[in-house]
């Protein structure tokens, strides 16, 4: 799932992917990680959005449509949520 953050991606996808129905790949997958596979893909698409955000001089909106959340204001509601500050305020800490 890591190498396709860009593409959309479904919990009945990976299931299918995996050989399991949708309820039994997100009871193991909260299990294993204690977290859902929905919750741990927006996570992925954030930690993308820093890295991006850190080491490019690409905008938000290339980099919503990069990390798979679509649009500007997805990527800035979810990374807002995620590490407490907007991705622009974010940049600035590493790009004065």
């Amino acid at each position: 799932a890591l190498e396709r953050l860009d593409q959309p991606l479904t919990v009945e996808h990976l299931a299918r992917q995996a050989r399991m129905s949708s309820r039994h790949l997100a009871r193991h997958f909260r299990q294993l990680t204690g977290t859902t596979p929905l919750q741990w893909l927006h996570a992925q698409r954030v930690r993308h959005a820093q890295e991006l955000l850190e080491t490019t001089n690409a905008t938000v909106d290339t980099i919503a449509t990069a990390t798979g959340m679509g649009t500007a204001a997805t990527l800035r509601r979810h990374f807002h949520r995620s590490v407490g500050v907007p991705p622009d305020t974010y940049r600035r800490t590493f790009r004065p």
